[in-house]
This record gives structure tokens, sequence and C-alpha cells, in this order.
């Protein structure tokens, strides 16, 4: 093994040892250090110093696409700062004070940013919230969260009102998405779209509810309250694809931290001067971090999209030249499959990002392929570590199927699934852990789940990975996912990538159901490519080529979609909840 290991001392069942980023010297790219000083500021400050630096810099560009062009208005980070900083005023003026909790129910538009960093500046904790939750999912986290202001798009406005009944949410602050897009665009949206799809509202017979315009036609200069490093900045929700949503209690001091670790990552970042293609949700933490965050630190122009939809991406691609694309494996399955991909010109995009689920190697390969330019960069993180961990370099050595190398100043250990406690041997998988400056303060009310995860300064991701010689890490799967058939571990991804490989396969997602017998048995769900065709008999022996026997699936059953998070994870758990009571029956019939 190539990489150092640093001992950090004999435990009950044996050694442990850490891997720290110095372990990594030679694979890092070019000018990336190894450990870096951070900052003693709160998360804001970013903003409020780009602001100083660059002010006339266009912080966002946003708008539509009309017939294959973009039609936009841009907003500086002078302006942008003055906006937050109007923000933090109206909150203050509605009673708002430090520690209170402000839910943003909002997709990528100027208002998410200036409504995120306002929220800061008044000392406030933000909770970012889909725009696409249900009634309950927003009771659910309106009411853990205790917050007492939301910021909602008017369509939305409606649900956000029925969910907040009940908790402490005393006022509800309405915004229209043509808000901030150019005057003929925004007579355009009147007359087309605000009234077809629920953007015209009426809010006057709620007493809680006031319009954003209103909130922020007051003092434009808010008191400042002391913040500090080590004060929660947000509560990011985990997605739930494993049990009940628990907020991450993220610190300044976390994602201050997150922020400069990308930065120092992506050295081909030209400040002031660079473009970054705002697909990923600023709702989600992988959008929040790498694509706000980093573009608010490097002073870059975040150019928004606030649906994932393909005409709006091309045309916002090759009108704006971004160099940046940070994105998840759904956006590129969706670039994959469409036609207009051989036409468009994505030559200016220099670094193409993937995270928040695993990317399949096939979906990586065919979408390079496509392009013609680039590398897609695989990465790996959590909400839990604000989130990114791991990142394949841009210049060094990129291993497909690989999330690379820990991030500076990120230490992994990687320990036996059995015992939590045993370090594995380079090349077999184990769990990964992680500490770093990154890591949250544990879940919002919930010390025994804290408890479980966060243990002597470690974070126990729940993730099952390898290590190579090399240093590289590949993420296995996930501890909670894994299969048991006849005692004998199947890790769903393996599955998924021998079934990617099949040429009429566009996605896959194997999961463990219950068997009288053999415990549980591989179940495979398919989405084939549109105009391709697949007989199950097909798939099954496609499987058999590379799988041993009790890794083949004993089904394979056909979806027109399958059930994900909003960024494109697939939710095996709701898929074994829809094979349980059929499962039961052949159980009981058995018996």
């Amino acid at each position: 093994m190539t990489a150092d290991l640093q001992v950090l001392g004999p435990s009950e069942h044996g050694t442990i040892t850490s891997i720290g980023p110095d372990a990594f010297a030679a694979r890092y790219d070019p000018g990336v250090p190894r450990h870096l000083t951070y900052p003693r500021v709160p998360l804001h400050w970013l903003l409020e110093d780009t602001a100083a630096r660059h002010p006339d810099t266009p912080a966002t560009i946003f708008g539509s696409a009309l017939a294959g062009r973009c039609i936009d208005t841009a907003i500086t980070y002078s302006e942008m700062n003055a906006l937050a900083d109007r923000f933090a005023a109206g909150l203050q003026r509605l009673g708002v004070e430090k520690g209170d909790r402000v839910a943003l129910v909002l997709p990528n538009c100027p208002q998410f940013v200036y409504s995120f960093y306002g929220t800061l500046k008044a000392g406030g904790v933000v909770v970012p919230t889909n725009p696409l939750y249900t009634v309950r999912e927003l009771r659910n986290q309106l009411a853990d969260s205790g917050a007492t202001v939301v910021v909602v798009l008017s369509r939305m406005y409606p649900q956000v009102a029925e969910a907040s009944m009940g908790t402490e949410v005393r006022h509800i602050v309405v915004t229209n998405i043509k808000e901030h897009m150019p005057g003929a665009l925004r007579a355009l949206f009147s007359i087309a779209k605000e009234r077809k799809e629920g953007h015209r509202v009426d809010i006057r017979g709620d007493e809680r509810a006031l319009w954003l315009t209103d909130l922020m036609k007051g003092n434009a200069v808010p008191e400042r309250p002391e913040v500090w490093p080590t004060d929660l900045a947000v509560l990011q929700y985990t997605g739930g694809t494993t049990g009940i949503p628990k907020g991450a209690m993220l610190s300044h001091r976390a994602l201050v931290a997150n922020v400069h670790q990308c930065r120092a990552w992506h050295t081909t970042i030209r400040e002031g001067r660079d473009r970054i293609l705002a697909i990923m949700p600023f709702f989600h933490v992988y959008g929040l971090t790498v694509v706000m965050g980093l573009a608010v630190k490097s002073a870059m122009t975040m150019v928004l999209i606030p649906r994932p939809e393909l005409p709006h991406i091309f045309a916002a691609i090759e009108t704006h030249r971004p160099r940046f694309f940070p994105g998840a494996p759904r956006i590129y399955v969706l670039l994959n499959g469409s036609k207009e991909m051989a036409k468009r010109d994505l030559s200016s995009i220099e670094s193409f990002l993937s995270g928040s689920a695993p990317l399949a190697v096939e979906v990586m390969k065919r979408f390079e392929d496509l392009t013609g330019n680039g590398k897609v960069m695989e990465g790996y993180g959590l909400s839990e570590a604000a989130p990114v961990t791991h990142s394949n370099p841009r210049a060094g050595e990129r291993k497909p199927g690989s999330v690379g190398l820990p991030m500076p100043d990120v230490e992994c250990r990687i320990v036996d699934i059995e015992t939590g406690t045993r370090e594995v041997a380079p090349g077999q998988p184990g769990e990964l852990l992680v500490r770093g400056p990154n890591l949250m303060d544990g879940y919002w009310k919930r010390a025994d789940e804290t408890a479980l995860v966060l243990q002597d300064g470690w974070l126990r991701t729940g993730d099952i990975v390898r290590m190579d010689d090399d240093g590289y890490f590949f993420v296995v799967d996930r501890k909670k996912e894994m299969i048991s058939v006849s005692g004998f571990k199947v890790y769903p991804r393996e599955v998924d990538e021998v079934l990617f490989a099949h040429p009429a396969v566009q996605e896959a997602a194997a999961v463990g159901i219950p068997h009288p017998s053999k415990g549980e048995v591989v179940k495979a769900f398919v989405v084939l490519k549109p105009g391709a065709t697949a007989t199950a008999a097909e798939l099954l022996e496609h499987c058999r080529k590379d799988l041993a026997p009790f890794k083949v699936p004993v089904e394979v059953a056909f979806r027109n979609e399958l059930p994900k998070t909003i960024v494109g994870k697939v939710l095996r758990r709701k898929l074994v909840e829809e094979e349980l009571p059929a499962a039961a029956a052949a159980a009981a019939a058995a018996a």
C-alpha cells in the first residue's frame, strides 16, 4: 500500500488507523494544499467580502429560455449583499432574534440567495426546505425545526399555509418566481403562466402572510447581532432515504470550512470571471455548498436553473458559457437520453462534477463519449459533513467508479461491518468513518441518534467503502441497504452496475426482499431506454455472466420510473416497502 497511515492506537478489537490528507500528497492536483487555515468568520462574511472586492461582478443570472436563447437579468454582488441586508432588517422588524429558525421553501432563484444570507446576517438559522414536499412532509419539517418564519414561492403558499397550522410559524413571507425576471419575460410570464401554474395567490385572508416586496421596503440597515463561528447556521434535513428525516446541525464554522476545502480543490477557478451552472437545488446541501457557497467565495456568477428542464439547460450553457457544471447522476442520465446532445455546444464547460448519489460507470462513459470534452469528477459527501469529504482530482488521475481522494484536512477510517472497530485490509469493504473541520454538531433534538453516528470526533457515515493501493475510495453501498442472501453479502450497487451495462437499460435498482428460507433474495427494478426492448429472462441471463449465483436477481420488474429524491437518489426503501405485502403473503402460503 503506497498511502501512509497514521496509527491512532489499539482498540479492544485491534489497531485502527486514520487515513489523513498527508497520505495522498502525490495524488492531489498541483497547487492543492494538504492543510488549510480557516478564517474565524460567520458564513455570511463570505458574501460581504466578495461584495467589497467584486462589487460589479454578477452574482446571479436569472430568467428563462425562449427559442433556444436565454432572456435573463443579473444581480451584482454589491446588489445581492444590499438585498440580504434589506431582508435581514425585515426579519428583525418581524421580531426574529438570534437563533430563530427561518425556513426557505424556494427553488434556485435570487430570492433564495439573499434570503439565505439575510437570515444569517439577522442571526437566524436557515432551514432549507424542498418546494416539492407534500403538506405532510412540510408540516413535519416545520414542526421539528420550530421555524417561526417561512419564505415561500407563491405557487407553494397554499400548502405552506396549511402545513404551518399548529406549528410555531408566525409569519409566511410570499414571493413570486417572476420577481427578478427581466421586464419583457415578466410580462409574458404574467400572461401565459402565472394563473395557469398557480403562481397568482390571494394572501389577504391570512394574518400571518405578507409579500416579500413589502418586507423589504423599510430600513435597509439591519442590527448586527454577534454571530460566532460555532453558532448554528443551517438545519440541513437529511433526505430520509433510510429513515425519518433528521436535521443535521451545521455551524458557520463547518460550512465555512467546507467552502474553503472546495475552493482549494478547484485550482482553475478564475475569481470574479467564471460562471457556474446552478442546476443542483440550493435547498440540498450539495447545491448549498458546492454551487452557492463556492460561487460566493470565488466571486463566480451563478446561472440559476430553477427546474432541470433540458431546453433551459442547453440554452443557458450556450448563452452564458459556464466553466463549471455540478450535477447529479439523474442530470447525466437525462442528458444522455436527449437527442439534442449531439447538436449542442457544451465546450465551455471544463469541470463536470457529480455527487449526491452513485454515478454508474456506464452513465459516465456514455456522457463523456457524447460531449467529447471534459471529464466527470465524481465526489462523495453527506449532509452531516456539509457535505464534501472526497473528490476525484481534475488534472490528475481519475478512476471511474471511484469518489476519489479525501479533501484537505479530512481524515478517514475504514472499519469492519460486524463490530465497527477493527481496521479492514486495503481493498476490503468496510464502513467509512470521517473526521474534519466540516462535520455537523449533531442532529437537532436527537441526542440518541447523534450518539450513534458521532463518536470521539468521528462521523460514522453508514456507507460501505473500499480503498485501493493508491488511496482512491470506492463506495460499495449503504450499510443499511446491504442484502444478505443465505448469509452471503450482496451489495445492491454491484448488481446495478451489471444491469447498467446492458445496452437496453437506462436505470436499475436492486433491493433485498424477504425470503422464508434464505432470509433475503435480490429483486431488480429496471427502466428501459426509450425505444429499447428487453425481457426479464434476457436481463437475468446477462446478470448470470457477471454475478455469482446468489447475487443474481430472482426477478426483474420493469418500471416507467424509479422513486427518487429531488437530487436523483433512488429510494430503495420505498421499493422494498412495496414488496413487503407480497413477500408476507408468499411466506404465509409456504407455511
